[in-house]
Order: structure tokens, then sequence, then C-alpha cells
């Protein structure tokens, strides 16, 4: 596996993580975790890459090794996607797939909703309809363990998710800037993503709503469960082989 970076469309420096040879497939992570953190620490890209595939792994910005700036002006509306377009840009990618987690999920069905992001084949991981159609509830939980931090008790319903930022160092400053790029995701634009997509989630996963329901709102997808829960499923070999499995299987 290799280490690069490059600049995004506006300066940013962004970190990405290649390993394998073959197809590119684009994979990103969710929210304030990393490409080391959902894909490289559990293995799962090395069950992609065995399939024939160029795992190319983004870390976006304010996550992992890329840049957290904390000027406002670095924070447009929907910044990731036009941070992964950069990615595809940079690399010239015309024949691709795309996959995520989470936000990384989010993040490219707004960009293939949006017509921004092209891929051939599509994998949404541990995402529902409320994580796409009502996020800024979700976002408010967010913002509030950003805010409160410390003051968070144990048994507190987001104490867990406050540790988990502070275990990845995340910039506080930078993550409730980038909070604010993300809007909801107006449903009926789903019709517009038609190439095969995979939705795949843990079977105790409700974190962003029902997956199944959002793989019935797609027009041509697939419906997998792996074991747990939406923190626990990326850390077990099922999710990257389900993914793997089915990227074998279209290409």
């Amino acid at each position: 596996m290799t280490t690069e970076f490059f600049d995004s469309f506006d300066g940013t420096r962004l970190a990405l993580h290649r390993h394998g040879a073959g197809r590119p497939f684009v994979l990103l992570h969710g929210l304030f975790s990393s490409a080391q953190m959902n894909w490289i620490k559990w293995g799962h890209h090395e069950a992609i890459a065995a399939q024939g595939f160029e795992v190319l792994m983004l870390d976006f910005r304010v996550h992992g090794d890329s840049a957290a700036p904390h000027d406002p002006a670095s924070y447009p509306s929907n910044v990731l996607v036009r941070d992964v377009a950069a990615l595809v840009d940079h690399l010239g990618l015309d024949d691709y797939d795309l996959g995520g987690f989470s936000l990384g999920a989010r993040t490219s069905l707004h960009g293939v909703a949006h017509g921004v992001l092209t891929p051939a084949h599509l994998v949404i991981g541990g995402m529902g309809t409320a994580g796409l159609g009502e996020w800024q509830r979700r976002a408010a939980k967010f913002r509030r363990v950003i805010d409160e931090f410390d003051a968070i008790p144990k048994g507190d319903p987001d104490y867990f998710s406050m540790q988990f930022l502070k275990s990845q160092g995340v910039d506080r400053v930078a993550a409730r800037l980038l909070l604010g790029t993300m809007p909801d995701l107006d449903l009926a634009l789903l019709d517009n993503i038609t190439m095969p997509t995979l939705v795949v989630c843990g079977d105790e996963d409700r974190d962003n709503g029902s997956a199944a329901d959002l793989a019935k709102l797609l027009p041509d997808a697939d419906f997998a469960e792996v074991p747990g829960t939406h923190m626990s499923s990326v850390t077990k070999p099922d999710l990257g082989q389900a993914i793997a499995d089915w990227l074998g299987d279209k290409t």
C-alpha cells in the first residue's frame, strides 16, 4: 500500500491511500473516521483488491492524514462531493467504481444523484433513508458532541461518540465547520442513481434508518446484511467480503 497527497479544488491537501492493481475502486470512509480505521485496519482493502481492483481510499478533509483548515471559506456546501470529484479528476478516471460507508455512502449518493460523480457501479454501506432525508437531525447530535465534549458524562447516549472523536484526534473546530456543509438529500433524486448498486448494512445497524428501504428506492440495487451494529460491522471481515464478492460478480 502507498500513501500520496494531492491538492483538492480549493488547494486543501488531501491524503490518498492506494492498494492493489486493476480496476479503480474509490472507497470512502465514515464520519470522524479515516481510511485506516474503516478499511485498512480490518483488511477490507485486501479482500477487495484480491478481486482485481486498485482500492483508492481517500481521507476526507478534517479526517485521517488530510488537512483540517479552520477557514470557513474551505467549507462550501457539499464540499466532500467536490473533494471526491477532485480526486477523480486528479487521477484522470473515466471508468471506475465508487463506494463508501456512512458519511462516505451519503457523499457518494449525493454526488451521483446530482450528476457530479458517474461511477459504473456503486456500493453503499451503513446508510438508510433517514441518514439522507433527515440528516440534519443526526448532525445536531454530532454538534452537541463537539460543543459539550468533555462535559458529556458516562452513561450519556453520546458518550461513546465523544470517546471516538477523542480517540481519532479529530480537530473539533474544523469538524464543526464541516458539519455545516452537509445538506439533506431529496429522496426523489435517488431515481437518478441508475447504475448497479449494492446496499450493505449491519443486521443491528439502525443509526441511519432503514437500509432495506433505501435499496427499494434505488432503480437497480441489491441488498445485503452483514453482522454487527453501525460501529462494529466495519470491524468484521464480512463487510469487506460482501463488497468484494459483489464487485467481483459485477465486473
